[in-house]
């Protein structure tokens, strides 16, 4: 089903609703203080000239379809300029990561060296009744 409207009618309407937005926003100008009335007229101005320009010259960005992927008109310098922070991002948090898993690994081989190499078997701290006589020790001291 063909469902493309031709231009000419399209821009007939388009037409037609700007200037009806137009005179609405020209009738509720009237209320306004004379020097927001004088701003909104100079930009109102400015979208009519920036309209009547021809679209190949407006700053708008253009998609167009290449193979299976939709791509974002503009430079390669661009693309690629927006895509490093965010690869420096993942690569920092990943570094992040290996990093905090070495520090856990080296404390828990500290530990356990300290629980093997010590004077008492490791048994021993998993007794309650030694751990109710450290308690004793500490309150002790």
């Amino acid at each position: 089903m063909n469902t493309k409207v031709p231009t000419s009618i399209t821009t007939v309407a388009e037409d037609q609703f700007g200037q009806r937005l137009a005179a609405r926003l020209s009738a509720g100008n009237r209320e306004l203080p004379h020097d927001i009335g004088e701003r909104l007229r100079v930009a109102r101005a400015q979208a009519v000239a920036a309209r009547k320009q021809p679209p190949q010259l407006r700053a708008a960005p253009v998609v167009v379809q290449s193979g299976h992927a939709l791509v974002m008109g503009g430079s390669w310098w661009t693309r690629i300029g927006s895509v490093v922070p965010l690869i420096a991002l993942v690569a920092g948090l990943i570094t992040i990561s290996v990093m905090q898993d070495d520090d856990r690994a080296s404390e828990l081989a500290e530990v356990d060296s300290a629980l093997l190499t010590g004077d008492l078997p490791p048994a021993a701290y998993t007794d309650p009744g030694f751990a109710q006589f450290l308690k004793a020790d500490n309150a002790s001291d």
